[in-house]
């Protein structure tokens, strides 16, 4: 699983991963403002019916 750091590295690579496997996915679902991350996992969550955890496996 991807730390944190790993994530803010490389994430138009894992935004663009995630768009390609989900196409109701939008620029929009990726938006955060600075220390509200968890929002936008939720955000994610919700939208695919799959946990943090799940989701952060397809970015591996």
């Amino acid at each position: 699983m991807p730390n944190s750091d790993e994530i803010k590295g490389s994430w138009e690579e894992l935004k663009g991963k995630l768009k390609q496997k989900y196409a109701e996915l939008t620029d929009d679902d990726f938006m955060f403002e600075e220390g509200q991350e968890q929002e936008m996992w939720g955000k994610l969550q919700q939208k695919l019916g799959k946990t943090m955890k799940e989701i952060k496996s397809l970015l591996d």
